[in-house]
């Protein structure tokens, strides 16, 4: 059994001008000791994705669909089961770890918090765990009496890890973990990371915009856009040979290490992601799409097989028979419509 399966997941927010979808029928699975990095640009719909995990959401957010924690659906509990879910069975790591932590609080009582409060351990069991965790993500255990403003950025992202640890949850969700930190301290985070899940056997999910980062950390890749997953598979394959054009377009933004071409021109996406609340019809991603064809516009795209163990939502994935089976013009006309030959 997944330890975490996402089915049919959809997040609305309200606002003045009425109802904004912010993600749209997410499927997902993640096993123990697994990584899945989420990417895209930003409003997506990454961080609301991982709110929505333990509901953390605003108060005028409405959610759909199945979020199975260890077989149990996080949008169905009560309130009390809820609360002893988070933190004890998963995990939040919050992008921005200055704005996460509490200014007037010392960092051990911080880290101690969540284990007092479910149970695990009495205020001084609590304060020499967080002093054995401050030292597996790297920090001295003298560090737990400081204040978050006496530590660098790097160092508060540590803390941040070493809460979401301390009350030994199965899943994690790191959203944004290396934001604004140096590339060396960001390499000792993502090594970090890597190592907890190898030693510990829980799950993760990693949200970033940088794909080669994923690619390098996580087993998986999903790539999302205008509230979809785009594409899914390997990690280390969609890095290096995307099915989807977003995700080849995302993958291109990066400079090739060795290739002074790139460096110097680095392939950037025109355009802006859609508004959410007036997407366009059929592809969303059409509209900036350097491949798109008119076909793209009367098709709204589902998740298909794109190879082994790969999924994609883009007509370039399908052979003209399966295309032709979508749209409502005969099967020449419509695989000559999406710029595929037609069947012989």
């Amino acid at each position: 059994m997944s330890l975490l399966e996402v089915r049919g997941l959809t997040v609305t927010y309200q606002a003045a001008h009425g109802a904004v979808p912010a993600v749209r029928g997410v499927d997902l699975r993640l096993g123990p000791g697994q990584t899945l990095g989420l990417a895209g640009e930003s409003g997506c719909g990454k961080s609301t994705m991982a709110l929505a995990l333990l509901r953390l959401l605003p108060r005028g957010a409405s959610l759909s669909g199945e979020i199975l924690l260890d077989g149990e659906d996080v949008l169905t509990m009560r309130w009390g089961r809820l609360r002893a879910v988070r933190w004890a069975g998963a995990s939040i790591v919050f992008q921005g770890a200055m704005h996460s932590l509490n200014a007037l609080h010392r960092i051990g009582a911080q880290i101690a918090e969540p284990i007092v409060l479910h149970g695990l351990g009495s205020p001084r069991e609590a304060a020499l765990r967080a002093r054995t965790l401050l030292e597996q993500v790297g920090l001295p255990a003298a560090r737990a009496d400081a204040f978050p403003h006496e530590l660098s950025g790097g160092q508060r992202q540590r803390v941040m890890i070493a809460m979401a640890l301390a009350c030994e949850p199965q899943l994690i969700v790191a959203d944004e973990p290396t934001t604004a930190l140096d590339v060396m301290i960001q390499a000792q985070i993502l090594r970090l990371l890597k190592q907890l899940v190898a030693e510990h056997g829980i799950g993760m999910m990693m949200i970033s915009h940088d794909l080669a980062v994923l690619a390098d950390t996580c087993d998986r890749l999903a790539v999302m856009y205008a509230g979809r997953i785009v594409e899914d598979g390997p990690a280390e394959e969609v890095f290096r040979s995307a099915r989807h054009p977003y995700g080849r377009a995302l993958a291109a933004a990066f400079p090739t290490i060795g290739d002074a071409s790139s460096r110097r021109n680095p392939r950037g996406l025109a355009g802006d992601p859609p508004d959410p609340a007036d997407l366009p019809s059929g592809c969303s991603f059409r509209p900036r799409c350097p491949v798109s064809v008119d076909a793209c516009a009367r098709v709204d795209p589902a998740l298909w097989p794109a190879g082994p163990d790969r999924t994609a939502a883009c007509i370039k994935v399908l052979d003209p028979a399966e295309l032709d089976a979508l749209l409502p013009e005969s099967a020449p006309g419509a695989a000559a419509a999406a710029g595929r030959p037609a069947p012989e």
